[in-house]
This record gives C-alpha cells, structure tokens and sequence, in this order.
C-alpha cells in the first residue's frame, strides 16, 4: 500500500510499505477515507515534537471504512467509521476511572505508532465509532473538534457565563464553537489579525486583536475590569499560559487546552486571592466524539468554512511541506485518500 513517511525532520516521502494483514480478534482493518493535517503533525515533519522516534507515519484525525473484522467485533464491513487515535491499556487507574484519553500507557496514531496517513490501518474495534450519516470528509474532523468539545465539559461552567479563547488555530476555533454551543457568550483572543478576522466575519465571534493592543487592556475593557469567568488557552505559548491567569475572574478557572514543555510558574497570593481553578485538559472521551457527530449533522458546526485546504495521498509530502510555512488562509487542511 502507499503511505506518507516522515522518515526526519523535513523529509516526508511516499513509500510502498506492506499492507496491515489480517486483524487480530478485536480489531478491525479500516480503509483510510480522510485524514485531517493536526499542528502536531507540522511539528513532527519540522522536528519539534520532543517524544517521536522516527520514521513515522502521521495522521490521527482519521475516517474510514471497515474493510475487515476480527473474531468478535460487531461493526460490518463497509460501515463508514470514526476512529478515536487514542489506544489506552485499559488497565491503569485512568482507564479504570474511565478517563482512557489520559491513560497512564496511552498511544496516540501518528505519534506513538504509525498512524493513518496510508490506505489502510489496522485499529481496535472499540476505538472506531459508526459515523451514522456524517459524511467521511466530515467524519475526519471529529477528533480535532472532541478537543474543544472536551476542554468546555472540562470547564463546569454555566450557560451565559463570559469565556475567552486564547489562540485561533484549528483547536481554539473548535473550542469557542463548543463552548458557543454550551451558551457561552464567547470572545477569542490571538495575535494574528488574518485569523480574527475569519473567525469574526465567517463564525461570528468577538475578536480582541492583541496585536494592536495589549491584552490586559483588551480584557479588562471587555468585561468592565472583571476579567473572564472561563478562559480557555489553546495557543501553545508557554508566554500566552502564563499571561492567561491574569484573564481569570474572581472565582472563574483557567482551562489548559494546549500543551507546554516548560515549566508554568504564577502568582499564588493572586490565585488563591481570587480562589480561581485550574484544569487540565488532555485529549477526548467516546462522549466527546458523540457530541461532536451530533452537533455536525444538526449544522451547528460550519464545517464548509473551516476546511480551507485539500490534497490528495501522493501530494502529501509537498503540500505539508508548504503549508508548514505558509498559513494565510489556512484553517484545517485535509487529505483525500479514500
């Protein structure tokens, strides 16, 4: 079968490489459809992904079609398919706590193990859910949706509350559109002009352009000098992290949506002062990729206006090569393989 090959930093190749045989009792093997390109794996192909060995195959926002099934799996061949990237132990005490997207031993597609950037891949039948009408494009843009959607559950907060978003990259934009969804009255914070102005324009949300003013200012003349009742980070910016405590009303939290290799250091008199919380947020639940599906069908997610860019499997390795530097007008890229 072909396959993407990110074989080190800034080589990425189409190989041959042997088909994935026959699955083992509990797997299934899935014919690749669509793809999504996530930011990790512009990291990975640009070296700056600190836990890969490579060559790798990428790709982990995946949708298919069962091809073949292993001794005990209900799904039927030709079913289209959703697959959740995230293989846990099932043993751990995340696992057995029902939190398997933080499991003690997880791995990801794409990142752990080679992931779905071929025709075909075998996956464990319980990381595959029907996609029940979704299109198979549309099914693709289930995982990176499910982050957002994950991090609003996360959140506990109350329809009408005041949320910010840092960071209008794919995640960001998934995450305002979920915590919009959950009746939050919703503002995104970023640097880049070009992204607030789609997200403005096209989805509707209230920009604070940080480029232009600073965003203590930009805050405070939002909300009154209150500060923001849940402010989702979503950037990657360990600056940005560290600047978001400050965003935080009294007695509102902070959500974690992206992921830092540095320490986070903050004031704590001022933390406890304003008795904020503090979350962590890693990966999506099978509830979240339910949520997702069903807001997608019942059009509550814009899903023509997010996918900005396609390309097909052979022209993968130049067209993520290019749009690793080059962003204006880049949204959420897909690959056709199907």
């Amino acid at each position: 079968m072909k396959a993407v090959v990110c074989r080190s930093p800034g080589e990425l190749v189409l190989e041959d490489r042997a088909e994935p045989g026959a699955p083992p009792a509990g797997w299934v093997r899935v014919a690749v459809s669509h793809v999504g390109i996530c930011g990790t794996d512009y990291h990975i192909f640009e070296g700056k992904h600190p836990f890969l060995a490579y060559p790798r195959i990428m790709g982990h926002e995946v949708s298919g079609t069962v091809a073949e099934t292993g001794e005990g799996v209900a799904l039927s061949v030709g079913e289209a398919v959703i697959i959740n990237p995230y293989l846990a132990c099932g043993k751990c005490i995340a696992c057995r706590k029902g939190k398997p997207n933080c499991c003690v031993r997880i791995e990801v597609l794409g990142v752990h193990r080679d992931g779905a950037m071929c025709e075909e891949i075998l996956v464990p039948a319980q990381n595959l859910y029907p996609a029940n009408g979704l299109s198979l494009a549309d099914a693709a843009a289930v995982e990176f949706l499910a982050i957002g959607a994950h991090a609003v559950r996360r959140a506990l907060t109350e329809p009408g509350a005041r949320a910010l978003v840092i960071g209008a990259g794919p995640i960001g934009l998934g995450t305002a559109l979920f915590a919009r969804i959950a009746g939050l009255d919703v503002s995104l914070l970023d640097m880049s002009s070009e992204r607030l102005g789609f997200a403005e324009s096209e989805l509707g949300f209230a920009a604070l352009d940080g480029s232009r003013q600073a965003a203590a200012d930009l805050v405070r003349n939002a909300t009154d000098g209150e500060g923001f009742d849940v402010v989702f980070d979503a950037t990657g910016n360990t600056q940005s992290v560290q600047s978001a405590f400050a965003h935080v009303a009294h007695g509102g939290g902070l959500v974690l949506v992206s992921v830092v290799k540095d320490d986070i250091t903050f004031s704590d008199p001022e933390f406890h002062k304003r008795e904020m919380t503090l979350i962590g947020s890693r990966n999506a639940l099978r509830a979240d990729f339910d949520h997702v599906a069903a807001s997608i069908r019942n059009g509550a997610v814009p899903m023509a206006k997010l996918v900005t860019h396609r390309t097909s499997l052979a022209g993968t390795p130049r067209d993520l090569a290019r749009w690793a530097h080059e962003k204006s007008g880049l949204i959420k890229a897909v690959i056709e393989i199907g």
